[in-house]
Formats: C-alpha cells, structure tokens, sequence
C-alpha cells in the first residue's frame, strides 16, 4: 500500500478548509490555494514516478483487505489526468487572480475551487463506484456554487438546469448501483470485474450497464449535452475555463474505465450504443459550432465535439484506440482549457461576445490573436502539436476496425472545428476596429489590457506544453502505452487491487 496515493485529495482538502476561515483576506486566500495548488503538481508528479518505477499503486483505507472498505487506485491513466488536472488548475488559478474581482474573491470562490478538486481527483483515484459517485457530488456541488456565484439572472437560469441535469443524472447513479449491488454484490471495481466476468455479461446486467452509460453521457455532455451550451457561458472566464477543461472529462474517465473494467463483455450492446451516440454528437457538435455568432456557445460546442471524439475511440475497444484516446484526452483537456481562457480575454478586450461586434485587435493584441490561431491548429490535430498523435492513433484504429462512417464523421468533425475557430480568428482580429466598452465582468476600465498582459507568460507556457506533447510524442507515448495496457488487459488491474 501507498500513502501518497490519497496526497492529491488531502491537499485540495485541507487547503479549502483553511480558506473558508479567510473569506476577506484576499492576499492570504490566493498564497494558500497557490500554495496548494503547486504542492498538488509536485504530488502529481512523485506519483507518476512511482507509477513508472513500481507498477500500479493502491491505499486500502482502514487496512481493510478488498473487496471490502475503501480501495484508492493510481494506475498510469489515473496518475496522468491527475497531473494534467494539476497543470490545468494551476493555470485557471493564476487566470482568476488576474480576471475576478475582489468583491467576488470574497465569497469563497478559492474554497469552492480547492473543493472541486477534491471532487476531480477522488474520481480519477477511486476504486469504488460508490465512492465514484461520491467524489461526483463534491465536484457537482462545488460547481453548482462556482456558477451562480455573482447572482445575475443568467447564471441563476443556467445554474438551475446545469443542476437539474446533474440531479437526474445523480439519482439514475445511485439506482444503478442498487441494481448492480443486488445482481453481482458488491461495488469495488476490480472485484466487480470479476463477478461480471463469472456470471456472464447479459440481461440484468446489460440493462445496468446501458443505465451506466446513460449516467455517464449526462455528465460528460455526450449525446445528452443539453444542458452545456448555456450553464458554460454563465459563470466568468475562469471558471468557465475550469469546468471546459475538467468536468466532462471526469464523466469520459468514468465511462473509460467501466466499460474497459466491468461491461466490456458484450460489446454488442454497450458499444453500440456508445458509436451512435459518439456520432450523433459531433454531428450536432459541429452544426452548433458553425451555426452560432456568439464566442462561448461556439467554444462550448467544440467541448461537445471533442467528447464525440474520444466516444468515438471508446467505441472501437481496440489497441491503438486506448493509446488514442488517452493520448487525446490529456492533450483536449490542456488545450480546451487554454482556448477558455483566451477566448475569457478575447471577450475583455473586445467588451462583447457577438462575433460580428468584434474587429482589428491583431493590432492592440497581436499575441492573444496568435496564441488563439496556434490552439486551434493544435485542436485541429496539425503536427508537431499535441492533437496531432491522438487524432492520428483514432482515425488508424477507425479503419482498422472497419468503422468507415465513425472515421468519416470523426475526420469532418475535425474540419468543421478548423472553421468555427478560424471564424472567430478571422472576424475578431481581422478587419476594421470596433468601438466597444470593455466587458463590465472583468472590472473597470483598463483591467482587461493588465489582465492580457499579466496572463501572457501563462498562456505562452501553456502553448509551450502544446508543442512539446506533439515534439516529445514518443516520450509521452511510452506513459500512455503503460496506461492502454491496464485498459486492455483488465486482469493488470485486477491483480493489482486484489493481491495489493
């Protein structure tokens, strides 16, 4: 067992706990949640060498032996998006320093971001589905408050759906694990992988499973995105960044891991399902994409594509389609979020969201122009950048499995998200100027202009991690090997919790 498997939940934790005791001391708010923050990217970091060196690492809380207790897992998926969770929020903090006003920072936005994290990283580290659900719900709650934060009656609107959603999708969850409880007698993921695979994947348990898959597509926005358009646009530019670059994500996660784990025994029904669902959402991804004029539907309906595509690689369940999708995932993860972020400052120095009210700012901002042009060749999957390797390994296994329509739709996916950003590049910087007013949420006149520019080492660095993804694909292609690997060969797993 290892002790520092648990560290990326009890830093955010502790940290959030102290910060509720300093609701009006700014300065000493954003020292200790930097301070977290960076002590959970060190923590990241010593546990993906300990993945690396040692092989998968569990904690069995209370030393209770499994099944039973509580089992944390850090094998090399988990310990990768734990870190890129960990670099994301590092950025997203340093973007709320510079873009949130201080009558804000007063109520309690850092406690709220440090409970989030918890929430984030207790599902990527979780061994338990109900424990799964649990870490949902922290991570829920906390993004219930970040969003309505404010009080305008937009974010009160799209608060109320975002959670309505979210209730349903939450009730559906604890019904399913009733369900599977009663059928097969436990929740551990690894012993449950072990009672499908005995009883036989069928009947009772293909209907479980597909409730699963249902839960699951409500909170990653796959197919069942309803609810994203809007609750994304609600809240200011860093939290919008956060959830864009995080909260679907823990949804994929989820779905990856059951349906590589647990139901991956009668692909015929859950896999199915998955490829209709994937391609009906980066069909519908992409007309939202090219059919809106404002700049945050058109962001968040490029998320919506982006979840297609890794549905899409789920999918097709083959080999290079795990190295695919995780390669995918990390690189969508840091490059959605860096889009958020500068489309946040797009927004400011504009002061509108119209597209067709924007103009001319290559000239007053030539590097935020760039910076946004250089993110949408790496989301469009153009080498040497991040997106190129992971877009390749799915369209490969695409054909490889016979799945010529998926690879159609994935590949025109890709375009229509080349048109939507170029759009955005061409119409925001490109032309005359426009008069405008600074956008009103990110505080008086002039803070956009010292928020652009205090950001720009950041973006520049994230950029940076961009390009060395792409250049130092081999690298990072023998950590996503080691994490497929588990993916695809449930027994690793297995073995690793039971015998731990």
């Amino acid at each position: 067992m290892n002790n520092s498997v648990v560290l990326p939940l009890i830093i955010p934790l502790l940290t959030a706990i102290l910060l509720v005791f300093l609701p009006h001391r700014v300065r000493a708010q954003r020292m200790i949640a930097l301070l977290g923050v960076l002590g959970n990217l060190v923590a990241a970091l010593a546990l993906i060498g300990q993945i690396d060196r040692n092989g998968i690492q569990t904690l069995h809380l209370g030393g209770w032996a499994p099944p039973y207790g509580i089992v944390f897992v850090a094998d090399m998926l988990s310990g990768l998006l734990v870190l890129t969770t960990s670099v994301i929020s590092l950025f997203c903090l340093w973007f709320m320093f510079r873009s949130v006003e201080k009558q804000r920072e007063k109520m309690y936005i850092y406690p709220l971001f440090q409970f989030l994290l918890v929430g984030v990283y207790g599902s990527f580290l979780t061994g338990d589905l109900f424990n799964l659900f649990v870490c949902f719900e922290v991570m829920l709650i906390a993004s219930y408050a970040m969003m309505v934060l404010g009080g305008s009656k937009r974010q009160l609107r799209e608060t109320l759906k975002y959670m309505m959603a979210n209730i349903l999708s939450s009730a559906l969850f604890v019904a399913a694990m009733a369900y599977l409880y009663g059928a097969v007698g436990t929740l551990n993921m690894a012993h449950l992988s072990q009672r499908v695979a005995e009883l036989g994947q069928g009947g009772m348990l293909d209907v479980i499973a597909v409730l699963l898959l249902l839960v699951f597509s409500l909170k990653a926005g796959l197919f069942l995105f309803f609810w994203l358009p809007g609750s994304y646009s609600a809240p200011p530019a860093a939290v919008r960044a956060l959830f864009g670059g995080l909260l679907t994500k823990v949804g994929l996660y989820a779905m990856i891991r059951v349906f590589s784990l647990i139901f991956y025994h009668d692909s015929q029904v859950t896999h199915t399902w998955i490829a209709a669902m994937s391609a009906a959402t980066m069909i519908l991804g992409s007309i939202g994409a090219s059919a809106y004029r404002d700049v945050p539907r058109i962001i968040n309906y490029n998320v919506i594509i982006g979840v297609g595509f890794v549905g899409f690689g789920l999918s097709l369940g083959a080999v290079h389609a795990w190295d695919g999708i995780i390669f995918y995932l990390l690189h969508d993860m840091l490059a959605k979020t860096l889009l958020f972020v500068l489309a946040g400052m797009l927004i400011a120095a504009a002061g509108t969201e119209r597209l067709q009210d924007m103009g001319g700012l290559i000239k007053r901002y030539p590097l935020l122009g760039w910076l946004i042009f250089g993110t949408m060749l790496a989301l469009v999957g153009i080498p040497p950048l991040s997106g190129f390797p992971g877009k390749l390994l799915l369209l490969r296994s695409g054909i490889e499995a016979e799945s010529y329509w998926l690879f159609g739709i994935g590949l025109a996916s890709s375009f229509f998200v080349l048109y939507s950003l170029l759009r955005i590049f061409r119409m925001a910087f490109w032309g005359a100027e426009k008069d405008t007013k600074v956008d009103k949420g990110m505080g008086e006149e002039g803070r956009a202009q010292r928020a652009i520019t205090g950001m720009a080492p950041a973006t520049l660095g994230m950029f940076a991690l961009l390009i060395a993804m792409g250049l130092a694909g081999e690298r990072v292609y023998g950590l996503v090997r080691q994490a497929s690997e588990v993916l695809g060969n449930a027994a690793l797993y297995i073995d690793a919790v039971m015998k731990g």
